[in-house]
């Protein structure tokens, strides 16, 4: 009977103190929760270096975003800081995660190139206004982003002249729905947008898939002419890379075991 009797009581504690009794219950139900935790970001992110200002917080760095997500789910991280679009794609595919409404924090994307490369910036400003103008853009975040009833996937014209070259794009293919793996094409709205550019602009797209960290290595080596990947603008990366002018807005958001 004392047997039973501590299998029982074991067994309500498990469901008070553990979310199914395989993670602790969530104590992250807001920004200023995070003082003092555990924080899960993918390496060199934003979520990453924000990550680093949370107050006592330890932040667990891992290669891909969806490592991070298992580890909240498995209680080794207390929250995961991620980009919000991403975040919603982790949520919906995880009934025990959650995102918290109060965002982190909103940011801007941009292409990222080479310091002394103003040429290509100049071009690709032009091409990414033209995209704006003519609605090209728009089109291209209402496919993959919004909640659009609209949608329409980007094809090059049939007529595109490619007489100028390659551009080569390094970007990280876990980062759904900006670019991620269809069997081995890296697809998504970051692909769309640039093979738009390049399309505008008269160049070849190849697309390299590497290690988030080593996206801005491979632009300053110049194994990569851009690099694309949800890259925000900061002022730290803005000393290793020229940036574009921004061709969409996102947020970092926070995410959590749901209670």
């Amino acid at each position: 009977m004392k047997k039973l009797a501590a299998a029982a009581m074991s067994a309500v504690m498990c469901i008070t103190m553990m979310t199914g009794c395989g993670a602790p219950a969530n104590t992250v139900h807001s920004i200023s929760d995070l003082d003092g935790k555990t924080i899960g970001v993918q390496l060199g992110t934003t979520g990453d270096i924000y990550a680093e200002d949370v107050k006592d917080a330890t932040v667990e760095r891992f290669n891909k975003g969806a490592d991070a997500v298992q580890a909240l789910k498995s209680g080794k991280v207390d929250a995961v800081i991620i980009d919000n679009e991403p975040a919603k794609v982790f949520a919906s595919k995880n009934d025990d995660i959650e995102i918290l409404d109060e965002p982190f924090t909103e940011e801007e994307y941009a292409i990222a190139m080479k310091l002394d490369n103003t040429q290509l910036q100049e071009e690709i400003n032009g091409a990414l206004k033209t995209l704006k103008e003519n609605g090209t853009l728009d089109a291209i975040r209402k496919n993959w982003i919004d909640n659009s009833k609209t949608k329409s996937a980007y094809t090059s014209p049939a007529d595109v002249d490619r007489s100028k070259g390659k551009i080569i794009m390094a970007t990280n293919a876990e980062f759904a729905p900006y670019e991620f793996k269809d069997g081995s094409k890296v697809i998504g709205f970051d692909a769309d947008m640039m093979q738009a550019v390049c399309d505008e602009l008269g160049y070849e797209l190849e697309i390299d898939d590497m290690q988030f960290d080593s996206i801005i290595s491979a632009i300053q080596s110049g194994k990569a002419d851009v690099g694309v990947a949800g890259m925000t603008v900061t002022e730290d990366r803005k000393k290793n890379v020229l940036f574009s002018d921004s061709y969409t807005t996102a947020k970092q958001v926070i995410i959590v075991r749901k209670d």
